[in-house]
């Protein structure tokens, strides 16, 4: 593995149930300091990845059959989820998930549960999450439960970045939110990239918000990897435009030139 990769999925394999192939030989790389995308439809295989490498497939009857995750060089894929969160490994979890009956505050509290570095660290990293979410600030005292989507969404960050995280696994981020809220979370995922150096490996459906702001995308469909490459180069590719992005470079297609047209994209797989 390259010592510039924080993350390395090798031809892995992933079954639920002892029966269903979902991850059919996925093999992706994340740069350290790099914000890396997995892109495709609903059923792709995207959420499936983030849990592979967070290790809590056997929460839901999965497993990794074969292949190898790595992390800054070691392999990982025996390692518990509260394990990985030690190394620095943080999912944040598709749908938010918070602690409804809890606080704002306490929410954000629980994601230093693992930390040893005593209370002053902790109230820093506080005042920090605080800094990048103000809505938060405004709300600390708060049951998460009767706040907006969107501020879910802003603790459920903030959550993992109290735990000191070097990679987080973000899962579908704009699931539910209003276009402004999107571009409100991926600006702060910006950021927190480039200002606290923190990398990212995001799933998402949104494929045009996702590589304005990743540096390299993965496009799986069937559990498989059918395409990848740097965000903007994805972003020109007239098979991306066309059936991820919803653009068309020439003239409407008849019925039957979309029918040829589909089964070219599925033999790109």
């Amino acid at each position: 593995m390259s010592t510039n990769n924080m993350l390395s999925i090798k031809n892995i394999e992933v079954i639920y149930d002892h029966v269903i192939l979902v991850l059919k030989g996925i093999s992706l790389e994340v740069p350290k300091g790099g914000i890396v995308a997995l892109l495709g439809a609903n059923g792709a295989g995207k959420t499936t990845t983030i849990k592979s490498v967070s290790n809590i497939l056997q929460t839901e009857r999965g497993e990794v059959t074969k292949g190898s995750i790595e992390f800054e060089g070691e392999q990982v894929d025996d390692l518990g989820p509260n394990e990985l969160v030690k190394r620095g490994v943080v999912q944040v979890m598709e749908g938010r998930h918070c602690f409804e009956h809890l606080t704002v505050e306490e929410n954000l509290m629980t994601g230093a549960y693992t930390r040893k570095d005593g209370r002053k660290a902790v109230a820093a990293d506080l005042e920090m999450v605080y800094n990048y979410f103000p809505r938060l600030r405004e709300r600390r005292k708060s049951q998460a439960g009767y706040t907006s989507g969107g501020e879910q969404q802003m603790v459920a960050v903030g959550r993992a970045l109290m735990a000191r995280p070097k990679l987080i696994l973000l899962d579908e981020p704009s699931m539910g939110l209003a276009p402004q809220l999107v571009e409100e979370i991926f600006e702060i995922v910006k950021t927190l990239n480039q200002k606290e150096g923190v990398t990212f490996l995001l799933a998402e459906q949104n494929v045009s918000v996702a590589l304005r702001y990743a540096t390299y995308g993965y496009i799986l469909e069937s559990g498989r990897v059918v395409m990848d490459g740097e965000a903007s180069a994805l972003a020109d590719n007239e098979d991306v435009k066309e059936f991820y992005l919803g653009l068309s470079g020439g003239d409407k297609r008849s019925f039957r030139d979309v029918k040829h047209y589909r089964r070219r994209k599925r033999w790109l797989a």
